[in-house]
């Protein structure tokens, strides 16, 4: 088999595929056995029927037809590898000559268009520059950490006044439309200024007392409705704030390892310290990252745009967000959908450039946390990704990270009064890197952090 690539686009190429005669017998031989378990012949076992008979009853032809079809993908595969390209998308193939089917020669000819993930050149980017805020905690994050302390610890209280700000209040509410009853709730618990219930309550409830109601327009999130505008009635049944409990020594003894409230409020003052420095990292990366996407040019294929914006909007429309579909949201949304696949691409390049590897351990930790912020056992979740294939798009997400932690560790990060600041706990927080793998572990290791050119790999 000879295969040749035309390049169409930056991102788009034709494959040209040549399967002489000697490479179809086999797949002639496999469709003989298609097609005799297909058919009936009297005298003959299912399964049984000769080729010449065959060729009598369905023509030679049919039985190159299903040669042709049956063995399509592994010579497409097979000059996949040969070329070495790395396809994103579904081919576009078409025959274009196949042998005479009386022949015992001649050869199959065909070309597949695929887009494919784009190669680019990066520059040099030791050393790049950024600048982040001045990281500076003051006494009032540290009363800040201290109060979300207290909260943890607070009890709640019945009060009798209007509800204001972050009261809790005990509330039924009526959702109407033409004035038609479409839903309701009875004792529900809601905070004031949570913004998590419908739009319209906050401003609603606030001022209102026990056994006062208020009616709002707002729009449905949730049930038959979703999407439709209502009117809804909401009757404060209770007005409850939150009592702190007193910081002192006492305090510090209850909610903390330490014996005195002013050890509690050192702990605080480092914690808000080490709290700036994340925050400036995490600024410092995101701007690495936005001069790597200004330094490198990255084509994206329209396939890739057109299917992550088919899949947001079918996903918003079964959930009843369909007046979303806006002309705005789109152009949000393929912004957003260009911007990772380039982010993808320029991270990939400088993995394979630093030679970046995913441990097992590194794996591991990053699905231990994605699984909380999912709010499921790491286990559950483990299990999940890997039953449905997913484990070896975490371990490039793993290793992207890991290629843009590089990077940062190169840049000049200073902040906005002029000081060096220094990220090497927040680009290496855990120390020292793992101890690699040894035998047939590593080798293990190395094939899972190879490069995925599986489409599902270029999912965001």
């Amino acid at each position: 088999m000879k295969s040749a690539v035309e390049n169409l686009t930056p991102t788009r190429v034709k494959l040209n595929v040549e399967v002489p005669f000697e490479e179809l017998k086999p797949s002639i031989e496999e469709a003989y056995k298609t097609v005799a378990s297909q058919i009936q012949v009297p005298g003959f076992r299912k399964g049984k029927v000769p080729s010449k008979l065959i060729d009598q009853r369905v023509g030679r032809g049919y039985v190159l037809e299903t040669a042709i079809n049956e063995g399509l993908n592994g010579w497409y595969q097979a000059a996949v590898q040969e070329s070495g390209i790395r396809p994103l998308s579904r081919p576009e193939v078409e025959i274009t000559e196949v042998p005479d089917p009386s022949a015992t020669d001649g050869e199959l000819k065909f070309h597949a268009e695929v887009d494919v993930r784009p190669e680019i050149e990066l520059p040099d980017y030791a050393g790049i520059k950024v600048e982040v805020a001045a990281a500076e905690s003051s006494e009032a994050d540290v009363d800040k950490a201290l109060d979300e302390l207290r909260g943890r610890f607070g009890t709640l209280k019945s009060v009798d006044r209007p509800a204001a700000d972050g009261d809790f209040l005990t509330i039924d509410i009526t959702a109407t439309i033409d004035g038609a009853e479409v839903d309701s709730a009875s004792g529900l618990s809601y905070q004031v200024g949570a913004g998590t219930m419908l739009e319209g309550m906050d401003e609603a409830v606030t001022g209102l007392s026990a056994d006062e109601d208020a009616i709002f327009d707002t729009t449905l999130v949730g049930g038959d409705h979703a999407g439709e505008a209502a009117q809804v009635k909401v009757v404060v049944k209770s007005v409850k704030e939150r009592e702190l409990p007193e910081a002192n020594d006492d305090f510090a003894q209850l909610a903390s390892e330490f014996d005195t409230l002013a050890e509690l409020r050192e702990d605080l003052a480092k914690q808000a310290a080490d709290s700036k420095v994340v925050e400036q990292g995490v600024e410092a990366r995101d701007k690495v990252l936005d001069k790597l996407v200004e330094l490198v040019a990255v084509p994206v294929p329209e396939s890739v745009v057109e299917e992550q914006l088919e899949t947001h909007f079918k996903a918003e429309n079964s959930h009843g967000e369909g007046e979303h579909d806006t002309e705005e949201h789109r152009a949000e949304v393929k912004a957003n959908t260009e911007r990772a696949f380039q982010n993808e691409i320029i991270l990939d390049a400088i993995a394979e450039k630093e030679e970046v590897g995913v441990s097992q351990n590194e794996l591991i930790d990053y699905i231990v946390t994605t699984a909380s912020q999912y709010g499921m056992d790491p286990n559950q979740f483990a299990q999940i990704i890997d039953q449905s294939g997913q484990v070896p798009m975490m371990v490039s997400e793993v290793r992207r990270r890991k290629a843009l932690a590089v990077v940062l560790g190169q840049a000049e990060v200073t902040d906005s009064e002029g000081n060096k600041v220094d990220l090497s706990d927040f680009v290496r927080p855990g120390g020292e890197e793992d101890a690699p793998v040894e035998g047939e572990a590593a080798e293990e290791a190395a094939a899972e952090v190879a490069p995925s050119d599986d489409p599902a790999a270029a999912k965001f």
